[in-house]
């Protein structure tokens, strides 16, 4: 499965992991993978979802060698921590300050859409510079792909921006079956480059329109 390749892929690298708490869906197994094997992980979650018990640690649904789903308990020791915080856009900002290496986008749903373009977003802006990598699952990630296209095509985005997000899958002859989703996203982070002409805008310049 990605998701546990992708835990352990970044347990073997040493990259802690930051993401959004809890052990629900894909990201809850690859915080725990990553914790089984020996790495380091943060969940930043809003207190509201905390209050109401959404998004926290329980169970882990995990599929077995049978194809069939079962539930294990989730790994609640080790180097797990916890930050609450007091909004969604709180949890964002905190989440993109700790995320040192970049960003990996399993398949998801509203949520992810949202994070994984206002990242990539940021990056064109210039408010950081840091990969994004799509693990592009089953193709999961194909009409994403061709969207960015037919906006690089209208003009709606540079060409140059197109390297701003990275996806990974295996290629012509390769088995999806026998693919290791997880050491193709930590080498695309790994091999990524900042672009020469930076971002669309300094944010650093508060100082100098103070001056002015």
């Amino acid at each position: 499965m990605a998701a546990e390749s992708l835990g352990k892929a970044l347990a073997a690298s040493g990259r802690p992991l930051v993401y959004g708490g809890g052990d629900r869906g894909l990201m809850g197994i690859v915080s725990n993978t990553v914790i089984q094997h020996g790495g380091s992980v943060t969940g930043v979650l809003p207190r509201a979802m905390v209050l109401a018990g959404g998004e926290g640690r329980g169970p882990v649904e995990r599929v077995d060698d049978s194809g069939q789903k079962r539930q294990v308990p989730a790994v609640n020791e080790g180097n797990h921590k916890s930050v609450v915080v007091d909004s969604m856009h709180e949890r964002k900002t905190i989440m993109a300050s700790l995320a040192g290496g970049g960003f990996v986008g399993l398949p998801g749903g509203f949520g992810t859409f949202e994070e994984v373009l206002e990242a990539i977003t940021w990056s064109q802006l210039g408010i950081h510079q840091k990969p994004v990598v799509l693990v592009n699952v089953n193709g999961f990630y194909e009409p994403l792909r061709a969207l960015i296209e037919g906006a690089i095509q209208d003009n709606f985005i540079q060409e140059k921006s197109r390297s701003l997000v990275t996806f990974v899958g295996p290629t012509d002859g390769q088995s999806p079956a026998n693919f290791d989703w997880g050491r193709a996203a930590v080498e695309a982070l790994e091999a990524w480059k900042v672009p020469s002409e930076g971002g669309l805008f300094a944010w650093d310049q508060k100082n100098k329109l103070a001056a002015t």
